[in-house]
């Protein structure tokens, strides 16, 4: 993958005959119709004759026109030298999303922009029926546009056919990849052919974007637009300080001060999702949630909702809200800071889109400023810093959209002029324009009092200036810290903590560093003795003392509590003090003895402590002794009779257990095992003759 970058302006769309575009008749007639007289630059990029079946990486900002953009790009390798499409058949395009809401918005604006193709869609996203799907793929398609786990299991299930795919796009690639679908795509893409163009559309293009387009793109060609530059240039990004607690208040403000047709606010969580649609509900907005635990269905009423106006507000998680397209969504609320600047990204391009104008707020505490300032800086945005709006602003706003009102504009009709006289005659112009307020403010929530907080930077620490720096005989070795030298000092010195800088300390000496107007009074109150608490010694230097960081020592123990192993040549102590060496664990092949004739010829000796000891064991071998003790059964009260023809003794095996010919465990003699021990050893089968195991 080439690592320059090319730049595509914007410039006026071309016609569909001139010799510098790639876009077919039929598709330029779609355009056309829908009122496409200018390309945005990423569908300018996607046009370019020398870029043609070529592998792209493009990234441009969220809203840019990217689903238009690949349609064009992938135009080409479909249609070929035709117009139209031929009869449906394999399909030879996937587009692949990451949810389903994008992948049928794809889908929906694929279907107009090759409508006079003659193109058939088909979609596998889930949530949906899979039988329909199959159904579908059947009956045949030109292009697929699915979500990665349903399209790998229907690639698993052998209902689709990618043997004649020549074209491939990942949209929102970091998106899914960020969802943790890296294994799905990289097994979709082997099962495509290997000439196929592969295009990677993505807002943001981390490392593992980059390495995802090495893998399975041939000589592809980094496309970046030119407002990649300048992120966002719609979106005026606000970052409201809120004091703690006051988080909840700061939105319902800011919803009320901008009043957008459409606002959504981003949380992390299904939790907060669900608590502050709670929140605003009872507040009086048109609230609708959306969140993973959502069904399809459920989110598709919520979209229809909001684009029917039935709601106004829509709180949602990142991965929810992830391709949706709202119309008039002028105001983006990040309830939660999101976790890395890409996903800010994301968030604020739900807004802004197709020239609109937009406002992204994020909601900061005074804990949460750093990390604020950090993602805005990784994303290259400048935020405009204050406070959240107060009520008395989101007042003044309100009146200044009242007045503005076209209801003053709109003449009286005949219908309303009774009921204006009556209202003129029997009312005062004070009542009545008070009644008009009332009325006004009771479709709209009041605003919530915020509590003060400062919104400015916090200052850095002024330059201590001029100063003289003492040593004083104290340190490490003797307990020595700042905390503990700070106020010795002030107090023996006559200083204030202002007047000393910096404090070091070594290991058996401190330096102190004191503001040189105050050194004078200092040299007073310690006196010609220069000692500090009678024993401690104070000496001036000539300048600043060459003293190593302090390392804190590392402590012996991890977090879990267990001793870190300690590294060092000394040979560890063998603690054994018996007087015979230890008889080694008896081994897998000690437990099968090579003769059985001659084990069973050996049986063990029955000691009265009830125990057994084996000893000269034919499978010990080169092995030695072995002993091996166990509790023998036989010797209880009440163990069992050995069967007629057998010896009272029993052969143990080594690793403890009895035999098939020992005395059976204790037990009921009526017990299954007992009984078929009792049936194998009745007379007739031979004095030295094994019990036979039955067979289950």
């Amino acid at each position: 993958m080439e690592d320059a970058l090319i730049a595509i302006p914007q410039g006026t769309y071309p016609p569909a005959d001139t010799k510098n575009t790639t876009v077919k008749q039929t598709i330029a007639d779609a355009l056309a119709r829908k009122g496409y007289d200018t390309l945005t630059q990423v569908q300018q990029a996607a046009t370019q004759p020398d870029l043609e079946g070529r592998d792209m990486l493009v990234s441009a900002q969220t809203g840019s026109g990217k689903t238009i953009g690949f349609g064009l790009a992938i135009a080409p390798q479909l249609l070929g030298e035709d117009e139209t499409f031929g009869a449906s058949g394999a399909p030879l395009a996937l587009v692949v999303a990451p949810t389903r809401e994008l992948a049928m918005q794809v889908k929906r604006e694929l279907s107009w922009l090759y409508s006079d193709a003659g193109a058939f869609l088909a979609s596998c996203v889930g949530g949906m029926d899979m039988r329909d799907e199959r159904r579908a793929l059947a009956r045949g398609a030109h292009i697929v546009v699915a979500t990665p786990g349903r399209l790998r299991d229907h690639i698993m299930r052998g209902s689709i056919d990618l043997t004649a795919i020549r074209a491939v796009v990942l949209d929102e690639a970091d998106e899914m990849l960020d969802l943790g679908f890296r294994e799905d795509l990289e097994f979709i893409l082997d099962e495509t052919p290997a000439e196929r163009q592969t295009l990677l559309f993505s807002a943001t293009v981390p490392r593992a974007i980059a390495s995802l387009a090495t893998r399975y793109q041939r000589d592809a060609e980094r496309v970046s637009t030119v407002s990649e530059k300048t992120q966002h240039a719609d979106i005026e990004y606000r970052a409201m300080m809120v004091a703690p607690r006051d988080g909840d208040n700061a939105i319902i403000n800011a919803l009320r001060y901008y009043e957008a047709p459409n606002a959504i606010v981003f949380c992390n969580t299904r939790a907060m999702v669900s608590r502050l649609t709670t929140r605003l509900s009872n507040r009086g907005f048109s609230v609708v949630a959306l969140s993973g635990e959502l069904t399809q269905s459920e989110r598709s009423n919520a979209l229809q909702s909001m684009r029917d106006g039935r709601a106004r507000v829509c709180v949602a998680t990142d991965v929810a809200a992830r391709g949706i397209d709202l119309p008039n969504l002028d105001l983006v609320i990040h309830a939660e800071l999101p976790n890395s600047h890409e996903t800010l990204l994301h968030r604020s391009g739900r807004t802004g889109r197709a020239g609109r104008k937009g406002v992204s707020a994020l909601v900061v505490e005074p804990s949460s400023r750093k990390k604020a300032e950090r993602i805005l800086k990784f994303a290259k945005l400048t935020a405009d810093w204050g406070v959240a709006p107060s009520s008395d602003e989101v007042n003044e706003r309100d009146q200044t959209r009242m007045l503005a009102s076209d209801d003053w504009q709109v003449e009286v009709t005949e219908s309303e002029q009774d009921a204006v006289k009556h209202l003129v005659e029997k009312f005062t112009p004070e009542q009545i324009a008070a009644a008009y307020l009332r009325q006004y403010k009771l479709r709209h929530s009041a605003p919530e009092e915020l509590a003060p907080v400062t919104a400015d930077r916090p200052k850095p620490r002024a330059a201590f200036g001029p100063s003289v720096w003492f040593s004083l005989s104290e340190g490490h070795n003797q307990n020595a810290s700042p905390r503990h030298l700070l106020p010795m000092i002030c107090k023996a010195g006559d200083l204030t903590k202002d007047d000393i800088g910096a404090i070091r300390i070594a290991d058996d000496v401190s330096y102190v560093e004191i503001r040189e107007a105050s050194v004078v009074g200092f040299l007073a109150a310690v006196g010609p003795g220069m000692k500090i608490e009678g024993s401690k010694n104070v000496v001036r230097l000539d300048g600043a003392p060459d003293v190593p960081a302090f390392e804190r020592p590392r402590s012996n123990r991890p977090p879990k509590g267990k001793p870190r192993p300690r590294k060092g040549d000394t040979t560890p102590v063998d603690w054994n003090d018996a007087p015979t060496p230890r008889n080694r664990k008896p081994k897998p092949e000690d437990r099968k003895p090579k003769n059985p004739v001659e084990q069973r010829s050996k049986p063990a000796r029955f000691k009265d402590s009830g125990s057994v000891q084996r000893k000269d064991l034919s499978g010990a071998g080169a092995t030695g002794e072995a002993d091996v003790k166990f509790t023998a059964t036989s010797a209880k009260k009440k163990s069992h009779k050995a069967p007629a023809g057998k010896s009272k003794d029993a052969s143990v095996k080594p690793s403890g257990k009895p035999t098939k010919s020992s005395a059976p465990p204790k037990g009921k003699p009526s017990s299954k095992k007992n009984r078929a021990r009792a049936a194998a050893a009745k007379p007739g089968k031979g004095g030295d003759a094994l019990p036979k195991r039955r067979k289950t």
